[in-house]
């Protein structure tokens, strides 16, 4: 199969998340095979809870470890012992950490979390949608921080509104930041849910909201856009260079399912499947 450079490592696998929720054997037998299979190159980095760790090394059954990124709920606090558990661990390796840090507490653990940052280890913190900032984002970029952002979960309020992302969105593009989103995102057009009755976003819309932002156009419209084959196309027509400065910002999507944004892409003839 043949993945464009504009898929290259977007989904990370969150399998052990909501509403996947996969036990961890599963989880990891899957990400096996995904990494293993010819779509290998849209899989990102295996999404695990710091204090799993052990048991995700327990289940790697590959001579190479397994490349993670970390999340830390207790956020600052809990990031020493997450990092020591992952060091002592041979089956593991750390290419990223997510956590939450208060808006109002950022300023005051920037220093100690730009330490971590680098060579080839990236520190998301994760804000709230509604409270990023100009002046937030600014300075997680001058750190060399990035930046996460939650676009769903199990309640109808955990999904931002088109104008609330498409606000985050372009002030993080305006930035420079590196970012990533979370939750909600498994296909690749907007839409309502008929089950929950939440209205997801689509990860093509978000690629091409930021797409636009990078452009100096207004997101909104491409998070709010439903036509499957404008937003193939629109796409499809993305230069090189377009392509490299998105992704070189845009990091990638924690999904608990690499399947489904996979059949989407076929489906849309987006990836090549011979």
């Amino acid at each position: 199969m043949k993945v464009p450079s504009l898929f290259y490592g977007l989904f990370d696998d969150a399998a052990l998340f909501p509403p996947g929720n996969a036990p961890m054997p599963a989880a990891v037998a899957e990400h096996q095979r995904h990494r293993l299979a010819g779509h290998a190159d849209l899989v990102g980095l295996f999404v695990c809870p710091g204090d799993r760790l052990v048991d995700a090394a327990a289940e790697h059954q590959q001579p190479t470890p397994l490349d993670v990124s970390i999340t830390v709920p207790a956020g600052p606090a809990g990031l020493a012992g997450a990092l020591r558990q992952a060091s002592e661990l041979a089956a593991i390796r750390a290419r990223a950490v997510e956590l939450p840090v208060p808006a109002t507490e950022l300023t005051g653990w920037i220093a100690s979390l730009a330490e971590l940052a680098g060579d080839g280890f990236t520190v998301f913190v994760e804000l709230p949608v509604n409270e990023v900032s100009h002046e937030l984002a600014d300075r997680l970029a001058g750190a060399g921080l990035a930046l996460k952002l939650r676009t769903g979960g199990t309640t109808a309020t955990a999904f931002p509104a088109d104008a609330e992302l498409a606000t985050a969105i372009e002030i993080a593009v305006r930035s420079g930041v590196g970012f990533k989103c979370t939750a909600g995102l498994h296909n690749a057009i907007g839409h309502l849910d008929p089950t929950t009755g939440f209205a997801h976003h689509g990860f093509l819309n978000v690629l091409l909201a930021v797409a636009a932002a990078r452009s100096g156009q207004r997101p909104i419209q491409a998070l709010a856009e439903r036509s499957a084959n404008r937003l193939a196309e629109h796409v499809g027509g993305l230069s090189p260079d377009e392509v490299a400065g998105l992704r070189g910002q845009f990091r990638s999507i924690g999904s608990c399912s690499i399947t489904e944004p996979l059949t989407d892409l076929e489906n849309l003839g987006l990836v090549d499947t011979e």
